[in-house]
């Protein structure tokens, strides 16, 4: 395959130039200004944006024990649509994938879909936060990292044991960070809208006071630590403190922190209840001001699918969540790259070449002998999600206008979307 006449982008190199891209074995083989070769099938980029394909390093598919929300397979089918080729499963299913059994079984699942599917293991057996799991046989059978996502490690020692084994064993820990003993009602914050709903909320301390916490956990250890779905200015603030101090920290901003406020509860009810809570505009503010200046350095989906009978429960019963991935990277476009915080460049940065390295995947960039995963897209078409590749279709955005249209999707050089 010649992809001909497209703008290619690769943050790894900082390659910003119109070029074609000759793709064989699922390799990329030659990158030029004018590749001609007969027989080969050209698709015509022009006018498009070729970068790599998309890295999710926090995905939710529900797969084994909640398949009715998600699967492995409409999981795998809504990341193409998104433009992502490979994606990082969190452990809180049922079971737990606290174990080599279950993780070698998602393993084996996973390889049967057309992009590239990895697979966190929990800290903590069965997430209870007090026995570690076998972290070296994890890693062994496969485990990419450890994380409790969904449930915070409450106990500061065994945290900190947790970063030093992933430490040793070279590979990121991801944290959930709500300290419940704050939170009176989860998925909406403690605030103006909290009160005008009647109910208390999450207050930003429930975040704040552990990511204090492990921020220093983290500078002490010498672990690469994830601090998730980051929501509070407060937050960023620290994470950027304790980098300029040495610590290996690594922080999610997901589309929906930095596009939206705690008003959308007001406006979309459960569709916008979710974990850590939308806070308020000087947070979404702080939180593109760390992604401006390198302090939050991945975009994450915390794709969260649920059912709609879920969801149409009271408020302070719905599940938080809301799915991600087929919206993530218009929503970048819109909320970041258009009003001027980011270039097209830097929120690719986040969205490929950084979560590959923290992950130490070999994908991620465009450069010859590379894997072909590339993600082919009009960052200027406006459109609207109405239908989603998703089981679910838990989303506030489902019904705004976005910037930024996938158009092709290829992974390991064949093409598996389409618009």
């Amino acid at each position: 395959m010649i992809i001909k006449n497209g703008l290619v982008i690769d943050p790894a190199s900082g390659l910003s130039e119109k070029m074609d891209l000759l793709i064989e074995d699922g390799i990329i083989k030659e990158m030029a200004s004018l590749i001609t070769k007969e027989g080969e099938e050209v698709l015509d980029a022009a006018g498009l944006v070729v970068a790599p394909g998309l890295i999710d390093t926090h995905v939710h598919f529900r797969d084994p024990g909640f398949t009715y929300k998600e699967t492995i397979h409409t999981g795998a089918l809504a990341s193409a649509k998104g433009g992502f080729t490979s994606v990082i499963c969190m452990a809180n299913t049922s079971p737990t994938v606290d174990s080599v059994p279950v993780l070698k079984d998602n393993l084996s699942r996973a390889s049967k879909e057309k992009i590239r599917i990895f697979q966190a293991a929990s800290i903590s057996c069965n997430l209870k936060g007090q026995e570690e799991t076998d972290m070296d046989a994890l890693k062994e059978a496969g485990a990419c990292g450890f994380t409790d996502d969904g449930i915070p490690l409450l106990n500061a020692e065994f945290c900190f044991h947790a970063m030093e084994k992933a430490a040793k064993l070279n590979v990121p820990v991801s944290l959930h960070e709500e300290d419940p003993s704050f939170i009176r009602n989860n998925g909406i914050s403690h605030g103006k809208v909290s009160d005008a709903l009647g109910i208390y909320g999450s207050p930003s301390i429930a975040e704040e006071s552990l990511v204090a916490r492990d921020c220093m956990l983290a500078l002490k250890s010498g672990a690469d630590v994830v601090i998730q779905h980051i929501s509070s200015g407060i937050s960023v603030d620290l994470v950027r403190t304790y980098k300029k101090m040495g610590a290996k920290l690594h922080a999610e901003a997901t589309p929906h922190h930095f596009t939206l406020t705690e008003d959308a509860v007001l406006e979309h009810g459960t569709l916008a209840k979710m974990n850590p809570p939308l806070r308020t505009e000087k947070d979404r503010q702080a939180i593109i001001q760390g992604l401006a200046d390198g302090t939050i350095d991945l975009i994450a989906t915390d794709h969260a699918p649920h059912s709609k009978e879920e969801k149409a429960k009271p408020i302070i019963e719905a599940p938080s969540g809301i799915i991600g991935l087929e919206t993530s990277l218009a929503l970048g476009i819109t909320s970041l790259v258009r009003p001027g915080h980011l270039s097209l460049l830097q929120l690719l940065e986040k969205m490929t070449i950084n979560p590959a390295k923290l992950y130490h995947l070999p994908y991620g960039q465009l450069a010859e002998g590379k894997a072909a995963d590339l993600v082919i897209f009009d960052e200027n078409e406006c459109w609207t999600p109405t239908e989603y590749a998703s089981l679910s279709s838990n989303s506030p955005f489902t019904g705004t206008p976005l910037y930024g249209k996938v158009k092709y999707t290829i992974c390991d050089g064949k093409i598996v979307y389409h618009d």
